[in-house]
């Protein structure tokens, strides 16, 4: 082997493992058992009385444990306009039956002690338009009884589902959403999780994005890393995206 591929080698390496190493050492580790750990209202969801546009969100938090130390659990809430109350839409893995649940709790609540943080927040008439292909991804999501939190079908699977199937909302999922790469091999090859570029991926174990809104990101065994161009940032494992806010 070339001391150049060696190098490549260790350089691809240290990107991986040496951000989960920074995030292992500053992680906050649960200190209730997760049936305690609070899932109360965070107040980033507007109050429908004062916010009478529609609204859609997404939000990412934290996992509970140790899987919070390389990834984010995600989840969408919508509102029409005028709407008195949101629904929330999320995969939950636990609990037999469906895993897409409905209202599964506060469409902004903690993830169990976890707050979560906006990945989209859109309102208004654009948020209107986006609602009924939101729906519609929700019902036509491929794995609607199955989930495994790793390599997916997970949570984050299904985000990237609905985010696929309505481009215009582009979202761009952070690299720490493990699961949102995950494709069987009847659809190795397809449009990225925002919806827009290429992705080729093998069950979200290995695979590569070119996108204007990921930018160039590799996936080795599930943790991914890379760089957005069009917004200037590293995407890195554990510690997520680093850089120009999009």
């Amino acid at each position: 082997m070339s001391v150049l591929a060696k190098l490549s080698m260790g350089l691809a390496a240290v990107a991986l493992v040496g951000p989960v190493l920074i995030k292992s050492a500053g992680h906050s580790w649960a200190g209730v058992p997760w049936h305690q750990a609070s899932r109360a209202p965070s107040g980033l969801a507007p109050d429908p009385a004062d916010e009478p546009r529609a609204v859609v969100q997404v939000y990412a938090a934290q996992t509970w444990g140790w899987r919070g130390v390389v990834a984010v659990h995600t989840w969408i809430v919508t509102k029409p306009a005028g709407g008195e109350a949101y629904t929330r839409w999320d995969v939950v893995g636990w609990g037999g039956g469906r895993v897409v649940r409905r209202n599964y709790a506060a469409p902004d609540a903690m993830w169990y002690g976890q707050r979560p943080r906006l990945l989209a927040d859109r309102r208004g008439d654009a948020a209107a338009a986006l609602i009924p292909g939101i729906e519609a991804a929700v019902a036509s999501y491929p794995f609607p009884e199955r989930y495994r939190s790793y390599p997916g079908p997970n949570s984050n699977t299904f985000t990237a589902h609905v985010a696929r199937s309505v481009p215009a909302l582009g979202l761009d999922l952070p690299p720490t959403a493990i699961g949102k790469d995950y494709r069987e091999l009847d659809g190795i090859v397809g449009r990225a999780p925002s919806g827009g570029g290429v992705q080729l991926s093998l069950f979200g174990l290995a695979g590569l994005i070119l996108s204007p809104e990921e930018g160039v990101e590799i996936n080795i065994l599930g943790l991914s890393v890379g760089l957005d161009v069009a917004s200037p940032a590293l995407r890195l494992p554990a510690l997520g995206r680093i850089g120009v806010d999009p």
